[in-house]
């Protein structure tokens, strides 16, 4: 796991519940990363986390994380990297659900780390 990614997880599984989600932006700002890139950045370790996490039989943290954009729902390429790791459903209409449903696991898998 790269040192991002290490970051990303220990300030998500310690954030206050309060304070989730977070955007991207609030990510990159709180781990004090620079341009260039720092969304980038973000996004490459939470896709990170998510490869992780499947592979550990784990809730993604990185739901935690959402898009400053759009209705309090992470970017697309979390949802396109949910269902090429087999946890969401293909169609996207079947997205916000299984969004919805992820966000609680990892909210509830906090408090058990």
């Amino acid at each position: 796991m790269t040192d991002v990614a290490t970051a990303v997880r220990q300030l998500l599984a310690t954030a206050p519940e309060k304070t989730l989600p977070m955007t991207y932006q609030q990510v990159a700002a709180a781990l004090g990363l620079t341009p260039p890139r720092t969304i980038q950045r973000v996004a490459q370790a939470l896709e990170q986390l998510m490869r992780d996490d499947a592979a550990s039989h784990r809730p993604f943290i990185a739901a935690l994380v959402v898009s400053r954009r759009g209705e309090n729902m992470p970017a697309a390429g979390f949802f396109e990297q949910a269902v090429a790791l087999g946890r969401f459903p293909a169609h996207p209409i079947q997205h916000t659900e299984a969004y919805r449903a992820e966000y609680q696991q990892a909210l509830a898998s906090r408090s058990n780390a």
